[in-house]
């Protein structure tokens, strides 16, 4: 009965983690697949194989929420090798929540696709930095373990990223 407990317990964390990532996750899928469905579906597909796995899963260095997003690269992967092709996001899915005026909107909306376009010029190693530090809003440490590298080098990534994104943004 202490591994059903135990195991419940586990159920329990992963219900708060779906509450507190699943958006982050379909976002950062989103980014990585181009297509709103698809994305939901990939996020859909991490909670469910993070379910699946929940008894024999270990904290071994890595949280519940980093492992939720290894599961998330892992299956944007497999959907890269199966399409065999490269989506690229567009702006106009993005979803911006906000108050702004139309006018307002449409200057953000330009700004991305000014961010998208730049963002181009990055490695993919660089982008990969840009999309779970910003767009999935993982700590440094959380994308070094993810992406197999120390947080010092994720750290310098991302600094080599946002400069060359500020001289082809300014």
């Amino acid at each position: 009965m202490q591994k059903s407990d135990s195991l419940r317990q586990k159920e329990n964390k992963l219900a708060g983690l779906f509450d507190e990532y699943y958006d982050r996750i379909a976002r950062y899928a989103f980014t990585r697949v181009g297509n709103r469905q698809e994305a939901e579906d990939l996020a859909s597909e991490v909670f469910a194989r993070a379910l699946k796995s929940l008894d024999s899963f270990e904290e071994r260095g890595l949280p519940m929420g980093a492992w939720l997003f290894k599961i998330a690269h892992n299956l944007v992967v497999d959907f890269h090798r199966r399409r065999a092709e490269r989506k690229t996001v567009n702006v106009e899915d993005i979803e911006i929540e906000s108050d702004d005026s139309p006018a307002e909107a449409a200057e953000r909306k330009l700004e991305m696709e000014r961010v998208q376009r730049a963002m181009e010029n990055l490695t993919e190693e660089q982008r990969e930095i840009i999309r779970l530090r910003f767009f999935a809003g993982l700590s440094s440490a959380e994308v070094g373990t993810l992406m197999g590298k120390s947080d010092g080098a994720v750290r310098e990534g991302q600094s080599a990223a946002l400069k060359k994104l500020r001289i082809k943004l300014l």
